[in-house]
């Protein structure tokens, strides 16, 4: 019980936070709503870490999975408390920004992508293709669950995990913001989806399969040794 509440405190926070960026400070730009989902990810790797491994997100646990670091049951268990605390982060997010007054047209008014929800089209920031972002998405999550991975296998550096960790994701974020808004992480994209509901829900899908499909094979290459450290 305490590895699932700490997921869902974990995924609810980087959604907190990491969106929040984009919904409550725009101003901070690109470069700033970057670090703030690896910040997010820093800081509760080393919160929440030595309870649960900080995954707080399937993608992450469906590599550990395949990679052999987890049961099938354990898997879905975090899946559930991460989908929930996602939405949990997401609905503060929403009723923080619904607070601002409404003096000036400064309301929030949550829009087909609102909450920092994940897409993409012409309707969509970069305005890049479902192949663009399909593409980006996979190679995307490979390579950051391979930096998870990597970083906390026997041999690796756990000391420094959650700041190799923290730092891949920023630095994926300053990539790919402008094409899906950045996932790598289903519940992520879940949460704010919920509440957005239109465009975001509807284009929802590719943001569960593209991550879970670059988990899995980041989660085989570690499998099949070619990634560990002998």
């Amino acid at each position: 019980m305490k590895k699932l509440v700490a997921e869902a405190v974990g995924t609810a926070t980087l959604v907190l936070f990491g969106c929040g960026a984009a919904v409550l400070a725009p101003d901070v730009g690109q470069l700033g709503i970057s670090f703030a989902f690896g910040l997010a990810i820093v800081a509760m790797a080393y919160g929440i870490g030595p309870v649960s491994g900080c995954h707080i997100n399937p993608a992450v646990s469906l590599g550990a999975f395949m990679a052999g670091r987890m049961t099938a049951n354990e898997m879905l268990m975090y899946w559930a408390a991460q989908f929930v605390g996602a939405l949990v982060g997401a609905g503060i997010l929403y009723v923080i920004a619904g607070g601002q007054a409404a003096e000036a047209g400064q309301a929030y008014q949550i829009g087909a992508y609102g909450l920092g929800s994940n897409g993409w089209g012409a309707d969509y920031l970069g305005k890049y293709s479902m192949t663009a972002a399909l593409v980006f998405e996979i190679v995307a999550t490979f390579l950051f669950v391979v930096v998870i991975l990597g970083v906390t296998q026997e041999k690796g550096s756990p000391a420094f995990a959650g700041i190799a960790i923290g730092l891949t994701l920023v630095v994926i974020h300053i990539v790919g913001i402008q094409v899906t808004g950045v996932s790598v992480n289903p519940a992520r994209s879940f949460g704010p989806a919920v509440f957005a509901q239109g465009e975001a829900l509807n284009q929802l899908w590719l943001f569960i399969v593209a991550p879970l499909a670059g988990a899995a094979l980041a989660g085989l290459a570690f499998r099949g040794k070619l990634l560990s450290a002998d």
